[in-house]
């Protein structure tokens, strides 16, 4: 495969020949195959002179073309061209109406893109160039048309029937088969398009909207999970309230419909009007999903709502501008999700997704800018960056003009370009109109890729009482991008002094100040300051950047305690955390004896002993160790298993060392109280099981006992997988009986829930005493399937990702099980394929003894004939 002949540029886009002003599509489903019968109204697009109409070209997909009709004629085999996945037309006309009609078979679909069958349900999925597998079309987010769309299904079989928009007529025919017509008003390009048609039950509800409309919601899902969709409900209509409070935005059709799919490559889809969720994002009661599970519905459910404006209604010109809608809404659904739970603890876990995908995405060969400027397959750029980190530069976008000016910018995008595809330039545009600031600095954010760091050091003048601090950013060259030019920084900080208070930093007396960093050097400058302070930088994360700074443990220990700022509280702890792990993690690299530095010991007797009522969330949070993915993020030659001995040393100390604290906050907590998915009790959840993991770290047989007592007397899916999670953690050899018995019970009693089986599987295939032996086996069980994602997902995904003692076993045995994973997968879900490639894409940041065996097998994936495209960009690229 030739790499340069199939990248796309973003230099090299051109409006289309032609657009497409109407769709009407007809789908008649039937078991064997589908018919589409789609026409279109396609109108010349004459944004500049020609002499000779252009040749119409269409996209498609492994289609059988049955017929081609321009207006009423039906047109002969040589007055078109099938080639190379594209039907060629010359049009005699500068406008016309051409009817296309092609045969699918859905059930034989297992891409999961365009239209397939999911537990015998028809459902699609168009974005990003799904819908080309439906009907030939000009499949391209800046083509916009009014659709409508009719099914005809045996009625018995499929009795819902639906599409995007509203319902404008039904039948039933006399062969025992019904239609339904939909019809959407607005103007949307082919990604957004979507059916479904099952048999499903339906959960009901409604909105009144601000200006006293009622909209009707509806979640489909299977007859046996229909009990599970309260919660999603609730957070649809919290979603639709906030937005219309936040941005002034309401929802615009008579209906707004849900359908949960258990087989989805995504976690959900924003086609307009009729969302379609992977049902592990969307159901869940107590019994079936974890507090996260249910924070994550409320997210991803805000998320695909708030995708009706920022995405929809104003949507992509083009793929390379997929953080316009991306990064934007999550940006929105963060700030929801902040909104409705404690906001500093979701600023945390925002910022901890950030650091553990995006920060490594920018260290590795797929590093690329928000808005990429070239692609081979755009599915692998459904990335951290254009998502997470194009959140982040919203967020500070929205710091430098401040709530007021970002919100009028928001309302004039959304007004100024309604019914539109544009770019990422065209929003950042808007908020330059309202605020009158040139922002042509701050927008190398979005072409420049990589993690700016900024060097911080300070200098205190007793003489003058001046602190002067200075700033130096860079950023490390990523590939095709050496040199970088400054970026616009902002840096929200304060200054903590020898009376473990804040001090002024601005003329009025301010104790915490932004300041835009532009240059590569900046030069702050504090008066009046009586003793040397401790700077309390980037406090909420203010830019994704690395800040380097050289605090002693003191410092940071004086941060912990005394910062006002609780983000850059738990940010100091894990900058001591990292510090004493890397230093262990050396200890052990150079065979020396591990010694634990005593202040860790004394810092978290004095925090967990306080009296201060704290934020149990918070808490949870403050005393979770460092992820493993970014506590390797910066160690060069990094030795997997040493690393993790050295985090594990960590654990057990301060399991050992604070034994009678952990208990008694666990006994503290354990309670059992009526289950609620609110954010006070998740809090106490959180910490309780917090304890739980370093009480099971003490490897004893009270622990054992402890973890199996919450495992089968907890009331909540929560308590139940954090005991089970102890159980399997623990060495202990109790232990391992135990959890086989909790094992092969709770197999029978799940197994004929899909996501609980998910569960079930992932907590084995993440336990580093799992060999691959035994996800072997795993692969044989009945419920599991390579054909289905969140399975792939709960024990391969687990395994490669997150076992990373197993995965990395130095006899090279897990890396060859991912070859012969990659090879079978890729014929059936090219999609998923590539992205469990990911652990192999940083082969150069890890040791020798690892980085042989991982080249090896890109290698060999890369010598096959048959690779799809998403699976040869990712490889080629971390080959180079």
């Amino acid at each position: 495969m030739d790499a340069t002949s199939k990248m796309i540029y973003l230099k090299d886009y051109q409006q289309p020949a032609y657009w497409i002003k109407k769709t009407d599509l007809v789908f008649d489903l039937n078991q064997k195959h589908t018919q589409v019968t789609s026409t279109l109204h396609i109108v010349l697009n004459e944004f500049k002179p020609i002499t000779t109409l252009p040749v119409l070209i269409l996209d498609g997909k492994d289609l059988i073309l049955k017929s081609v009709r321009i207006n009423h004629e039906i047109l002969s085999d040589t007055e078109y061209e099938e080639i190379a996945d594209k039907l060629k037309i010359q049009p005699t006309e500068k406008q016309f109406y051409i009817t296309i009609v092609t045969e699918l078979a859905p059930h034989e679909n297992t891409t999961l893109e365009g239209l397939y069958q999911s537990n015998g349900i028809y459902c699609t999925q168009c974005e990003a160039e799904g819908f080309r597998r439906i009907t030939y079309y000009l499949d391209r987010p800046d083509v916009m048309a009014v659709f409508t769309t009719t099914l005809i299904a045996n009625q018995t079989q499929y009795p819902i029937l639906l599409s995007n928009g509203n319902l404008v007529d039904s039948a039933t025919l006399p062969d025992g088969r019904h239609t339904a017509t939909w019809e959407d008003p607005f103007p949307k390009p082919s990604y957004l398009f979507a059916i479904v048609a099952g048999n499903l039950m339906c959960h009901e509800d409604a909105f009144i909207t601000k200006s006293k409309r009622t909209v009707l919601l509806k979640i489909f899902t299977e007859p046996a999970y229909i009990k599970e969709c309260d919660y999603a409900m609730d957070a649809l209509k919290r979603a639709m309230q906030w937005d219309e409070e936040k941005y002034g935005r309401e929802y615009d059709l008579d209906i707004f419909m849900i359908v949960a799919i258990d087989a989805f490559n995504m976690g959900a889809m924003e086609n307009k009007g009729l969302n379609i969720f992977n049902a592990s994002c969307i159901l869940g009661d107590s019994n079936t999903a974890t507090d996260s599970v249910f924070q994550r519905i409320e997210s991803i459910v805000g998320h695909e709502y708030f995708h009706n404006w920022s995405g929809n209604r104003v949507t992509c010109r083009d793929w390379f501008q997929l953080s316009l809608k991306e990064g934007f809404t999550v940006f929105r659904d963060q700030s929801f999700s902040a909104d409705m739970n404690a906001s500093t603890v979701q600023r945390i876990q925002d910022v901890n997704q950030l650091r553990t995908v995006q920060f490594l995405e920018d260290l590795g060969p797929m590093a690329h800018p928000v808005r990429p400027e070239k692609f081979i397959e755009i599915s692998n750029f459904y990335t951290s960056t254009i998502y997470e980190k194009g959140a982040e530069v919203i967020r500070m976008l929205s710091h430098i003009l401040g709530p007021d000016l970002f919100r009028k910018g928001c309302d004039l995008y959304f007004d100024r370009h309604d019914g539109e595809a544009v770019t990422c330039d065209d929003f950042v545009a808007a908020l330059e109109s309202v605020s009158q600031l040139d922002l042509i600095q701050f927008k190398r954010w979005y072409w420049q890729a990589g993690t700016p760091v900024v060097q911080g050091i300070g200098e205190y003048d007793k003489s003058e009482a001046v602190y002067r601090l200075h700033l130096k950013q860079y950023c490390p060259p990523t590939p095709g991008q050496i040199d970088k030019l400054p970026f616009v920084i902002p840096i929200k900080l304060g200054l903590l002094g020898a009376d473990n208070q804040l001090l002024p930093v601005t003329e009025s007396g301010e104790t915490e100040t932004v300041v835009l960093m532009k240059k590569s050097q900046h030069v702050l400058i504090f008066e009046n300051i009586s003793s040397k302070p401790i700077p309390s930088l980037m406090r909420d994360f203010s830019a994704p950047i690395t800040m380097r700074f050289s605090y002693t443990r003191a410092e940071l220990i004086s941060l912990i305690q005394y910062d006002t700022n609780e983000f850059n509280r738990w940010e100091s702890m894990q900058r001591l955390l990292v510090s004493i792990i890397h230093e262990i993690y050396e200890h052990i690299q150079s065979n020396q004896t591990i010694q634990i530095d005593a202040q860790l010991e004394v810092l978290f007797r004095a925090l967990l002993t306080q009296d201060n009522h704290l934020n149990w969330a918070f808490l949870s949070e403050l005393f979770a160790l460092p992820t493993f993915t970014y506590l390797g993020s910066n160690l060069p030659a990094l030795h997997i298993h040493h690393l993790y001995a050295a985090r594990k040393a960590v654990k057990q100390h301060l399991a050992t060392t604070l034994v009678d604290i952990w208990y008694e906050k666990y006994q503290l907590l354990n309670k059992i109280t009526p289950y609620y998915p609110i954010a006070e009790d998740i809090g106490e959840r959180s910490f309780k099981n917090t304890c739980l993991s370093y009480i099971m770290a003490l490897q004893s047989e009270e622990s054992v006992q402890l973890a199996k007592q919450q495992c089968v007397h907890s009331n909540n899916l929560t308590d139940t997988l954090a005991g089970l999670n102890g159980l399997i953690q623990s060495e202990h050899p109790t232990a391992s009986v135990m959890r086989q018995s909790m094992l092969c019970e709770l197999n029978t009693q799940w197994s004929n829930q899909s996501n609980l089986m998910n569960y079930w599987f992932s907590v084995q295939a993440s336990d580093e005493k799992t060999a691959l032996k035994h996800i072997l086996e795993l692969m044989k069980h009945d419920a599991f399937s390579l054909t289905n994602p969140n399975k792939v997902r709960s024990v391969i995904g687990s395994f490669c990702r997150t076992n990373v003692v197993q995965f990395h076993a130095l006899d090279r045995s897990g890396y060859a099980f991912l070859l012969d994973t990659i090879l079978k997968l890729d014929s059936i879900n090219p999609r998923m394929s590539a992205a469990l490639l990911s652990p192999l894409t940083q082969w150069k940041r890890y040791d020798a003894l690892y980085q042989v065996g991982m080249k090896n097998v890109l290698e060999q994936i890369l010598a096959e004939k048959n690779i799809s495209v998403d699976v040869f960009e990712i490889i080629s690229k971390s080959l180079s």
